[in-house]
C-alpha cells in the first residue's frame, strides 16, 4: 500500500478591500525581486496626511494560522523636509527604559530601531558623529546610515567598512534580517530553510524601508482578532511575509527592526496629537523624526 501524503496549501497574504478579502501575495509563485508596489495592498491604505513631508495609514492584513487578523501601520517620510535622530535610554550602558512615551514633545515619528542582545543595541552604534558600539556580523545585518548632507542610506554588512571610512555620519545603527536589498531584491537566505534564521515563526513585525523616490518607509504589523485590548500580543507575519509586505509597499531597501513585545510606533497628525502604538517592553534604542531646524533646507537625494 502506498503511504497517503499531505499537502498543505502554500501561504498566502490577503488584504481587506472595501469589505472584501483579496489575496496579493503566494509563497509558492513570490517573487524574488519587487520591481514596484503590488495594486491590491496600495489600493486598500487609508492614507493620512500628519505634517508636511509625513503620512501615514493603514490596513487589515490575512495570513495563515496566528496572523488570520493582522493590522498593518506604514508612515512615509520625506527625509528632505525632516531629520532623523537616534535616542538612548536614559541612564549609563543604553539603559533599556525608552519608548514612543518618552521621544519627546518635538518628534513627529518614533519608533524602537535596531535589534538588541541582552537589552544592548546590537552592532553598529553612531549618534551625534560618535562611533559607540562597533559592527556585529552577520550575512543578513544590515545598516540604516544617516549622512550630516542629510543623505539616508541602506547599507549591507559587506558594504560597512566602507561606509566607515566614507565618514560624515550623523547617526548610524545596524540590524537584521535585511528585508530587501540591491533593487528590491529578497535575499537568497529567505527563499528556503536555513539554520541562520526561522522563516515559520510568527511575530509581530517592524521595519524601516527606503522607497525608489528616497522616502523612508516604516512599517508596523499588530495582532487584530480582538481589538485594541490584545493589539500587543506578539503574533502576525513571518520573516518572508514581512518582505514581501516591504517590496509590495514600493521599498528597494530594507530591513527588519525589533518587532514581538518591543514593537511600537508614534505619529504626530495634523492637530498635533500623538497617535501611538505601544508596546509591553522598553527598550535602549529608538529612532525619531524631527522637524528640520528654522532656515535649513534639504534636498530629497536618492543615495546608493
Amino acid at each position: 500500500m502506498l503511504p497517503a501524503f499531505t499537502f498543505s496549501a502554500p501561504d498566502t497574504l490577503s488584504v481587506r478591500v472595501n469589505g472584501v478579502w483579496r489575496e496579493w501575495w503566494r509563497a509558492d509563485v513570490a517573487p524574488a525581486r519587487w520591481t514596484a508596489p503590488a495594486p491590491t495592498l496600495s489600493s486598500a491604505i487609508r492614507w493620512r496626511a500628519a505634517t508636511t513631508g509625513i503620512e501615514w495609514g493603514d490596513a487589515e492584513l490575512s495570513a495563515p494560522g496566528e496572523g488570520w487578523r493582522t493590522k498593518l501601520v506604514v508612515v512615509r517620510i520625506d527625509p528632505a523636509q525632516h531629520r532623523f535622530a537616534l535616542q538612548l535610554g536614559q541612564g549609563v550602558n543604553f539603559s533599556p527604559n525608552w519608548s514612543v512615551d518618552s521621544a519627546g514633545d518635538s518628534s513627529l515619528v518614533a519608533v524602537n530601531a535596531g535589534q538588541f542582545g541582552r537589552m544592548l543595541p546590537w552592532g553598529w552604534l553612531v549618534t551625534n558623529g560618535h562611533e559607540l558600539a562597533a559592527p556585529g556580523s552577520g550575512p543578513l545585518s544590515m545598516a540604516v546610515v544617516f549622512d550630516s548632507s542629510g543623505d539616508v542610506r541602506f547599507v549591507a554588512a559587506d558594504s560597512l567598512a566602507g561606509a566607515r571610512a566614507r565618514g560624515r555620519i550623523a547617526s548610524a545603527f545596524q540590524s537584521y534580517p535585511t528585508l530587501l536589498t540591491g533593487d528590491g531584491d529578497v535575499p537568497a537566505l529567505l527563499h528556503a530553510p536555513s539554520p541562520n534564521i526561522d522563516l515559520a515563526h510568527r511575530d509581530s513585525r517592524v521595519a524601516i524601508g527606503q522607497m525608489r523616490d528616497g522616502r523612508i518607509l516604516i512599517a508596523v504589523t499588530r495582532f487584530n482578532a480582538l481589538g485594541d485590548a490584545a493589539a500587543k500580543i506578539p503574533l502576525g507575519l513571518t520573516v518572508p511575509e514581512m518582505a514581501a509586505l516591504m517590496g509590495a509597499l514600493g521599498c528597494r531597501r530594507a530591513v527588519s527592526l525589533d518587532g514581538g513585545i518591543s514593537g511600537q510606533l508614534a505619529v504626530r497628525e495634523a492637530d498635533g496629537a500623538m497617535q501611538k502604538w505601544t508596546a509591553w517592553r522598553l527598550v535602549p534604542l529608538g529612532l525619531v523624526v524631527l522637524p528640520q531646524p528654522t532656515g535649513s533646507a534639504g534636498s530629497l537625494r536618492l543615495t546608493q
